[in-house]
């Protein structure tokens, strides 16, 4: 149904859309669909409950580097547990991905939303912990000054700053800040609920040891606490990138709760699949083989050799050699130019009884032999 609006300005008509379209928006992240289709499908799914997912999602955001209004996520979650070890697996997980990517430096902080709300508790202002989360969050960004002027602005107190005056230079191992906090939070059970779960995900993970990633205790990460109850993650790129974060998630106690399932606890994380792409192209990281479209093209000489040519391009194929013919039965030259401006190394000549002539585009070398050579050379 459309509306006709009259007698009205821009902006009142921008309000009247903003309001007719909020309840109705694109996806904006992967999971709360996953907890809707756990809901959905509770009586099917064997709990504990796992599963990857990829999918573009969306943010009304202002392009620019790093930062997209439609981008991939690729999420990993663990629905059914509340088992701490769901979250050391996860670290796990991104420690793997990352290793196996070469990307050196990647930092996986850590931190947990009772931490959050066992420090909100003892400075007085648990009725503000968002807005003290929110401000603390951005330290990195705006600096202590700015921080406490957020805070102020709030109405969190001057008493409130000086408590909490030990987080803007909260440096050390991950075992120093732990004792940190623990003296911190001595009176939050809340707090030190937090430091126990920090602590076995921390203490297990040094034991099991990481193969590129680094972990690091945060305790100014606050990412999604509108729903995250317990851990929280966040994956810095390596230092010598400029980007934001590539990763991220926590641990969720009963998001399946606002779809009618209670006490489901859940854990997850998310891998931001645009940045990591820039963060790899920066780096120079892409193997030969990504870069390498083709390794072999089939000259054309028209139907009496195509038929020939595609046969032997369907074992090139199934032995993982990327192979093509030229489509068309055009000049020698033309296809020769094709494959140079393609960067495409090895083009085949022809095929004569079974042996096949074979020329190295870069240095020009010639080669004849038959198929099992033609395999070993291409491999």
């Amino acid at each position: 149904m459309i509306k006709i609006i009259t007698n009205t300005n821009y902006k009142d008509f921008s309000t009247y859309l903003a309001s007719e379209t909020a309840e109705k928006a694109l996806r904006y992240d992967l999971t709360v669909p996953f907890a809707r289709y756990v809901v959905q499908h509770q009586s099917e799914i064997e709990f504990p409950f796992k599963r990857y997912q990829i999918q573009p999602v969306w943010r009304a955001d202002r392009p620019q580097k790093g930062r997209f209004r439609e981008f991939y996520q690729c999420d990993a979650d663990v629905v059914g547990s509340k088992s701490l070890w769901q979250e050391v697996e996860l670290v796990q997980l991104y420690d793997s991905v990352f290793a196996d990517l070469g990307l050196d430096g990647v930092t996986i902080k850590i931190n947990n939303r009772k931490v959050l709300s066992g420090i909100a508790e003892v400075i007085g202002a648990s009725d503000k912990l968002i807005d003290f989360t929110v401000a603390l969050d951005k330290l990195d960004k705006i600096g202590e000054d700015g921080v406490k002027k957020e805070m102020l602005e709030k109405g969190i107190s001057e008493t409130a700053l000086e408590k909490v005056q030990p987080l803007f230079n909260f440096t050390g191992s991950i075992e120093e800040k732990l004792e940190k906090l623990s003296l911190l939070l001595s009176t939050s059970e809340e707090g030190k609920k937090g430091i126990e779960e920090l602590q076995f995900i921390c203490d297990n993970i040094a034991k099991l040891g990481l193969k590129k990633a680094i972990l690091d205790l945060d305790v100014t990460l606050a990412r999604g606490l509108n729903y995250y109850t317990g851990a929280i993650f966040e994956v810095a790129a390596p230092p010598t990138v400029a980007m934001g974060s590539i990763g991220g998630g926590g641990r969720y106690d009963d998001l399946t709760g606002i779809f009618g399932l209670k006490d489901m606890s859940g854990v997850g994380i998310s891998f931001g699949l645009d940045r990591i792409y820039l963060v790899i192209e920066e780096l120079g990281l892409f193997p030969q083989t990504v870069t390498t479209a083709t390794k072999v093209m089939f000259l054309n000489f028209g139907e009496s050799q195509a038929f020939d040519a595609m046969k032997v391009i369907t074992v090139l194929r199934d032995n993982n050699i990327k192979a093509e013919m030229y489509p068309d039965h055009a000049k020698i030259d033309k296809q020769f130019k094709h494959a140079e401006r393609r960067g495409i190394p090895f083009v085949v000549k022809g095929i004569d009884n079974g042996i096949f002539s074979l020329k190295d585009i870069q240095t020009g070398e010639q080669f004849q032999m038959d198929l099992d050579e033609l395999l070993k050379k291409l491999s």
